[in-house]
């Protein structure tokens, strides 16, 4: 079973794919470390997975099983930030345009014993995503700017929501639904990159593809919220990811 185990681990961990990521920028950097840690990383889980399954008298068909549905689970959990390094990072240098943002919400009922204080914008540029630690604006309908740490080809975008299950008010009406993304040039003004729909009932990460081929590098994205899922109050934003190439490879 010892070389059982080991074989699984191999297959597991695999081969790491590695997108294409042009130059030495922070965001390449930060690729190329995650790449290297992602096979690490799911070693030291399935081992101690492994041997949790033992000592609980867990073998043969069995352990085989719930191993390899943990190898799953663990790749849809790390894939996003391991294949699609976001630009929308604070420590890869991005910021907020707070004055070209709509403003935070701090209504008595968002006060709760989950939500100690208001947010600001600039949370959505963190990647914790734990419940409550969202930038919440007034009502369905805000937007952000988000200044990139340099020019990019914007190529998708990632919303990041929680789920039901660890909500505490136990569902997540609050979830941006429809949303368009747009590139922001100080001269020329804004230029459409996409409309999409957040869907509450599937991944919280989720991945929309540029539907507008950009003509130019932006250092500013506009994510503009139209509605969400039925909350009359608020609406929160918990991450929100721009993926793309660096204008200057």
């Amino acid at each position: 079973m010892a070389t059982w185990k080991t074989n699984v681990l191999q297959v597991s961990a695999g081969p790491v794919h590695e997108l294409p990521c042009l130059g030495n920028s922070p965001v390449c950097l930060e690729l190329k470390m995650k790449t290297i840690q992602f096979s690490a990383r799911k070693d030291l889980i399935l081992d101690a997975v492994f041997h949790s399954l033992k000592d609980n008298g867990i073998d043969g068909l069995k352990r085989e099983e719930i191993l390899q549905l943990t190898r799953e689970a663990v790749e849809k959990v790390m894939k996003h930030d391991t294949w699609l390094p976001s630009w929308a990072l604070k420590t890869m240098g991005a910021t907020i345009d707070v004055e070209r943002t709509s403003k935070s919400y701090g209504g008595n009922r968002w006060l709760s014993p989950f939500f100690s204080s208001a947010k600001p914008p600039e949370t959505i540029l963190q990647p914790d995503i734990s419940a409550g630690n969202c930038w919440a604006f007034q009502g369905s309908r805000g937007h952000v700017v988000i200044r990139l740490p340099e020019k990019i080809w914007p190529t998708a975008f990632t919303i990041w929501h929680i789920s039901k299950a660890v909500s505490p008010s136990g569902e997540v009406s609050t979830a941006p639904r429809e949303f368009v993304v747009s590139g922001v040039d100080e001269d020329e003004g804004e230029a459409l990159l996409g409309s999409f729909i957040y869907d509450v009932d599937g991944e919280i990460a989720q991945t929309f593809q540029v539907q507008e081929e950009p003509r130019k590098a932006f250092r500013q994205i506009k994510l503009e919220v139209r509605s969400n899922w039925g909350n009359k109050e608020y609406t929160c934003l918990y991450r929100a990811d721009v993926h793309g190439n660096p204008e200057k490879a």
